[in-house]
Parts: C-alpha cells; sequence; structure tokens
C-alpha cells in the first residue's frame, strides 16, 4: 500500500470525479493521503476532506504564491485549523523566486511567521521552494528544532544534504521519472531510505508514461517503480518505506485508515 504524502484533492480540476476518485484508493492500493493547503480556503476544505475520508489527513497553511493576501488576522485563523485532530503539518509554505507572484519580502515575512506558528503549535512543516534554495535555508537556519520535509524536490546533491544534515526529509513526485530530470537520480540513489518520501503533487505532474493527464495517488506505483530502480530494490520495498517513514514524520498510526461509504 502507499502513502501520498503531498495532494491537492480540493483542486477545482477534481470537481467532476474528486469523491469517485477518492473511493477508489483503497482499491488501487493507495492508504493514507495528505491533502494539503495552499491558502485559507484550501486549508479549510483540506479539513473538509479529512473529517469526510478516514484515510485522508489536512496540512494547513499558505503558499508563498498567496503570501501577499496574508493579514494579521491568517496566523491565528490557521492556528485554529491546526488544533484539528487530523491537521498534522504546516503547509505548504515557503519561497516562489520563479513566478514571484508575491514579493519576496513579503514571502520572507509570511514564511517566518508559519515557521514560528509551527514551532509553537508543535507540527512538522511542509517546505516549497522554488528557485529560492538560499534564502530558504538561511531562513531554516533560525528554526533548526522544526523537522520538515522539502517536497517535490529537485536540488542538487549539495543541496539536499544540507536538508539531510538537519535530519529533515525529502519527497519525490512523478517529475523523478522525466529524461530532464537532472539533479534528482542522484539525490535518489545516495540520501538515506529513512528520510526519503513519496507524493504526486496531484492534479500536477504525473508520471510518464501518464505525462500531461490528470493525475491521482493511484499514480504512485510508476513513482516508486522508477526510485525502486534508482535504489536497486523492488517497487514494493519502496512503498513499504516510504509508508513507514510518512507515518513517522506525521505522527499517524495505524488507526483511522480506511474508505468511508
Amino acid at each position: 500500500m502507499y502513502f501520498d504524502t503531498h495532494a491537492h484533492y480540493d483542486d477545482k480540476k477534481f470537481n467532476e470525479e474528486r469523491d469517485d476518485l477518492l473511493r477508489s484508493m483503497n482499491d488501487g492500493g493507495v492508504s493514507l493521503i495528505i491533502n494539503v493547503g495552499s491558502s485559507m480556503r484550501s486549508s479549510k476544505t483540506s479539513i473538509k476532506l479529512a473529517e469526510k475520508y478516514p484515510f485522508v489527513y489536512a496540512a494547513i497553511g499558505v503558499h508563498p504564491h498567496d503570501a501577499k493576501s496574508m493579514t494579521d488576522e491568517t496566523v491565528p485563523e490557521l492556528e485554529k485549523l491546526l488544533y484539528h485532530k487530523k491537521a498534522m503539518a504546516v503547509g505548504e509554505i515557503g519561497l516562489d523566486y520563479h513566478y514571484e507572484f508575491s514579493p519576496r519580502d513579503i514571502q520572507k515575512v509570511r514564511f517566518r511567521e508559519q515557521l514560528e506558528l509551527a514551532r509553537y503549535i508543535k507540527k512538522p512543516v511542509i517546505i516549497h521552494e522554488r528557485e529560492a534554495p538560499r534564502d530558504t535555508l538561511d531562513i531554516l537556519g533560525d528554526y533548526r528544532d522544526l523537522i520538515g520535509v522539502f517536497h517535490c524536490f529537485s536540488g542538487s546533491w549539495e543541496t539536499a544534504k544540507t536538508i539531510l544534515d538537519m535530519g529533515w526529509y525529502l519527497s519525490f513526485t512523478g517529475v523523478i521519472t522525466y529524461k530532464n530530470a537532472r539533479y534528482a537520480p542522484e539525490v535518489v540513489e545516495r540520501m538515506p531510505e529513512d528520510r526519503l518520501m513519496l507524493e504526486t503533487d496531484c492534479p500536477y505532474m504525473a508520471p510518464e508514461p501518464l505525462r500531461g493527464t490528470l493525475n491521482s495517488s493511484l499514480n504512485l506505483p510508476y513513482i516508486a517503480a522508477k526510485i525502486a530502480e534508482i535504489r536497486g530494490i523492488t517497487a514494493e520495498e519502496v512503498a513499504a518505506l516510504t509508508m513507514e517513514n510518512g507515518k513517522r514524520f506525521f505522527g499517524i498510526g495505524d488507526s483511522g485508515t480506511g474508505i468511508e461509504n
């Protein structure tokens, strides 16, 4: 069975098939999903999905794209959501210098505010970092007491080693299956197995041979197969170790999984 540690089933692309798709997960070999918030709206929807489906859990946070929309009331509202019994992490939060939908200075302020919240509420963090590794790691240097994961990791081994030396985790998407995946294969090969997690980031980044289609957690076997090839183990072993890693990271036991009719 697979654990999708980063999904976005609140996305409007799933509007026509969300419930049918989620009800198919158990038969498709997926037993756990973290639905990750990227705004106040999606964070609230993540909680609703977690309440409806026993195998879905939530992460609560505001993505750097939406940092400019945050106000002084946002962090207290996030805190309230994070007290829900199925809210397992703060995320996704971080810095994005590729699109810069929010100014960099505002991204940094809101990133720190949410890291402070994670510290206060004692939750792990899910980091979004795009074209901002130096600033992201500089900020995280002030929060070494936190535990976190860099989701959809595609950076160099040097960056990966810095993150791993902090005791943090790395998570990989269908990008690992792409021919132009530049650094990820080396990182997957060299990193310790107890810090590796799987994700789809669905509905985005479907793996080969499904690239360009609507992605879902049902495509995790393609990602696992590629990682297994790189590491010289079986896909079943990848599924098992990433399930264990994900449960440990998010603090999820064996109870509370299954499908609600």
